[in-house]
């Protein structure tokens, strides 16, 4: 009970709403009456707005048709002590690289990517984020890692407005093929990264709704407790 008592729940989440900003190409977000009380007699809103949504995690379905959906994954994909990647002080588009990467990571981690990028939210600056190397994201599959969260838009990276969008995703790829789940659009990773410092344990919880579908958006959640 003493741990239960002393949890402190930090919030992950980016605010969902109109005009939420999307990926180049995505579905605009609208959040809009559907019924209203004094009209209807209740409140109900209409939703538009993509899979890849606000802050949302990635399906390995998002790749490639013959992988898993989201309401195929086991619900321990989306939750399990946190790991963090001290990724901050990378210049804009540029990659990180496996050096980057926490000691001790093990099976059953949730690692989160703290780039420092979500402090750019809503400005043009968000996209230039850097993102994981091919061979980081190889070496995060490698140590049994299936979740994985980042500070940014992706985990690969977005080219700018005007260049054509060659880049293969690699460390999607690497990621979801291995049956492996991807939260984007994370906040608040410093609070969690302090709380780690401090020696104190935190559990992520990344839990979409049960979709057949590429992602979902979430309202990501991190408990910090007293233990380790």
């Amino acid at each position: 009970m003493r741990d239960v008592e002393t949890a402190e729940l930090v919030d992950l989440s980016v605010p969902l709403r109109t005009g939420t900003p999307v990926f180049p190409g995505d579905p605009q977000v609208r959040v809009e009456p559907a019924l209203t009380a004094s009209r209807d007699g209740v409140n109900v809103q209409r939703l538009h707005l993509g899979s890849q949504s606000g802050t949302h995690v990635d399906a390995p379905f998002h790749l490639d048709d013959a992988w898993p959906r989201l309401d195929a994954l086991p619900l321990s994909r989306f939750t399990g002590p946190v790991e963090v990647m001290d990724a901050r002080g990378h210049a804009p588009h540029a990659a990180i690289g496996p050096a980057a990467l926490p000691a001790g990571l093990r099976p059953g981690a949730v690692l989160l990517v703290w780039t420092g990028w979500s402090e750019h939210w809503a400005t043009g600056r968000y996209f230039a984020h850097p993102y994981l190397a091919p061979e980081t994201a190889a070496a995060v599959v490698a140590a049994g890692v299936r979740t994985v969260g980042i500070d940014a838009p992706s985990v690969d990276r977005t080219p700018p407005p005007g260049e054509p969008d060659g880049g293969d995703l690699a460390a999607h790829r690497a990621l979801l093929g291995a049956d492996g789940v991807i939260a984007e659009n994370l906040a608040n990773l410093a609070r969690v990264a302090a709380a780690r410092a401090a020696g104190r344990a935190v559990e992520a919880f990344l839990f979409p709704l049960s979709l057949a579908a590429d992602g979902a958006p979430v309202r990501a959640v991190a408990r910090v407790t007293s233990g380790r």
